[in-house]
């Protein structure tokens, strides 16, 4: 009679097999396209640092290193992290979420009595950036919670009351550009996971009915002034219709193929205010011209088309739901921020996603994509 022969599992063999088969799954032209945009906004981080100090340490471009750095670990940790447990403890996320823009209304500072950063050893950050990505890991499991009743009234009017309380808070800062990040997310999240478009109309229109009160009750002086320059920057082209003025002479002397990186007039320039953060686009558009601006947009565009892909691809209604959220926060931000600087529509302050230079908004946008990423690799789905 032979001897049985027990053999150890080949552990190489077995890691080898998981390997393949998550790398099967991982959506590798979603990461290409993120690092294609963030690596033009180091570049342009790169040119909005005085010469001879683009690598001194706590300058613009050295920081925006550390930022991508932090980010990739970020989208690393929130790849491998099972999106699942999001939905078992989307509740208590939600509690932190208010509870760190509460924390930002009591201890923040910022620029004329707002309050938008904490300071945290040293270094600012801005809570309401990562509140957009816990605001929607809560509105998608409350639309996958409603299963057939997604259609309902009762499902807009839920997830109305999901969005209001951290929209109303960061509009107390006073943000009101993050604020209306907040309702774009609500609707695109509503409408891409097949709300009532009946009943999402109306809401529209009552919206539309209330600005009146909301331009008179609501707004502060100074934003109503930035609405007024952005019909007319030239009635006050020393003040509020300052930047606007000047990012379209920054935009119009790109030209096709732009002046070249550095070479630029409003980067390191007092020509042009923030333009590491509001403005970063109007510098890319000087300096890379149409051409540099049209290689974004498709980078954009396919980006989008990917997030998309993996809402669609899900078996899990959390997921088409969560991606329409990021998806909307992405495009909301990208044509908002490209209006503003060629005076389109008026400055509210809205960051160009990758481009624009802060750490709150590469990382909230670098854990967003993680989660999605979690969710293409945890769930069977077509081969399309």
């Amino acid at each position: 009679m032979g001897a049985i022969r027990l053999q150890p599992p080949r552990a190489a063999a077995w890691t080898a097999r998981t390997a393949t088969a998550v790398w099967n799954v991982f959506d590798i032209q979603l990461v290409i396209y993120a690092l294609a945009l963030a690596t033009f906004g180091l570049l342009i981080a790169y040119s909005n640092s005085p010469d001879g100090a683009r690598l001194a340490a706590g300058g613009t471009f050295s920081r925006a290193l550390m930022w991508l750095a932090l980010a990739v670990v970020a989208f690393t940790l929130a790849t491998a992290f099972d999106y699942r447990w999001l939905r078992t403890f989307s509740w208590p996320v939600y509690l932190l979420n208010l509870a760190l823009l509460v924390v930002t209304l009591a201890l923040g500072s910022g620029v004329g009595g707002t309050s938008r950063w904490v300071t945290i050893f040293g270094v600012q950050f801005q809570f309401s950036e990562i509140a957009k990505i816990l605001t929607i890991i809560v509105l998608a499991n409350f639309i996958a919670s409603r299963g057939q009743r997604v259609g309902h009234l009762s499902t807009i009017l839920g997830a109305g009351f999901v969005a209001l309380p951290p929209l109303a808070l960061v509009l107390s800062q006073p943000d009101l550009g993050t604020s209306l990040v907040f309702g774009a997310v609500l609707a695109g999240v509503l409408f891409m996971s097949g709300a009532s478009l009946k009943w999402m109309a109306i809401f529209a229109a009552a919206a539309v009915a209330a600005v009146p009160v909301i331009w008179t009750e609501l707004l502060h002086n100074y934003q109503r002034q930035r609405i007024l320059a952005f019909l007319d920057p030239t009635n006050d082209p020393t003040n509020s219709g300052f930047q606007v003025i000047q990012s379209q002479i920054a935009v119009g002397s790109g030209g096709v193929f732009g002046l070249g990186l550095t070479h630029g007039t409003t980067g390191t320039s007092d020509y042009l205010p923030v333009s590491t953060t509001d403005f970063a686009g109007a510098v890319l558009l000087q300096e890379l011209g149409f051409v540099g601006g049209l290689v974004v947009l498709l980078l954009f565009t396919a980006l989008l088309w990917r997030v998309m892909l993996v809402g669609w691809r899900s078996a899990d209604p959390f997921g088409l739901a969560f991606a329409a959220g990021i998806a909307s926060l992405l495009l909301f931000q990208l044509l908002v921020n490209l209006g503003m600087i060629l005076g389109l529509m008026p400055v509210t302050g809205i960051p160009l996603p990758f481009i624009t230079h802060g750490g709150a908004s590469i990382i909230s946008v670098a854990i967003g994509l993680g989660i999605l990423q979690s969710i293409n690799l945890r769930q069977a789905r077509p081969k399309w």
